[in-house]
């Protein structure tokens, strides 16, 4: 597979390979391990601040919440690309600071 991917090409990704399996478990169920995942990048990131960071670990981390939220957005039907482009593309995006 290429080293790049869009978002759509990356959702389309985790759907083929865990939806049955997440839509089984279940909306709440599966924000609990995006939790999970949040504070496992939050550890990491506190490793980063201190100046003694793992960098393979954070990006693991950083992988697993994407992936996880990708996760919720399929199990949701919520293109994500869509979402994307709505909130943040489309009539140049949302005004003022994020």
């Amino acid at each position: 597979m290429a080293k790049e991917m869009t978002i759509r090409e990356f959702q389309a990704l985790i759907r083929a390979r865990y939806f049955d399996t997440d839509a089984e478990r279940g909306i709440a169920k599966t924000f609990l391990w995006l939790s999970e995942e949040f504070g496992e990048l939050a550890h990491a990131l506190g490793k980063y601040e201190r100046g003694d960071a793992d960098m393979a670990n954070l990006r693991e981390e950083f992988a697993d919440v994407f992936a996880w939220m990708t996760t919720l957005a399929n199990v949701t039907d919520i293109d994500l690309t869509d979402a994307v482009h709505e909130k943040y593309i489309q009539d140049g995006g949302p005004k003022g600071a994020k």
